[in-house]
């Protein structure tokens, strides 16, 4: 007589375990959201300034960190034009003590 070979284990999935179940289309967490990211926009180029002044620390001081670091375009938004004047500037209002090199301690 030939032996009778038992049945193979069900496959398992990822995500099952033994003693639950899994819903077919259940979904976790954020995986079936799509996430939409506004573009940023140099803001130098919409309010068309062609030349960023070192002595206007109001709109300088909002491109520079707490700690006193020139925040990146990736952050910002700048365009790379913008970006190099925008670290001229703020260079140069450091060196006249308009803005400070580093944070208070």
């Amino acid at each position: 007589m030939a032996e009778e070979k038992p049945p193979p284990p069900a496959a398992s999935s990822a995500g099952q375990r033994e003693g639950r179940e899994q819903q077919p289309h259940a979904r976790r967490g954020r995986e079936g959201r799509r996430f939409y990211r506004r573009r940023k926009v140099c803001r130098f180029c919409t309010e068309r300034l062609d030349h960023i002044d070192y002595k206007d620390v109001k709109i300088l001081s909002q491109f520079v960190s707490e700690r006193g670091k020139i925040l990146p375009r990736r952050l910002t938004g700048v365009c790379s034009p913008h970006q190099r004047q925008l670290k001229v500037a703020v260079k140069r209002a450091r060196n006249i003590a308009l803005l400070p090199f580093a944070a208070p301690i």
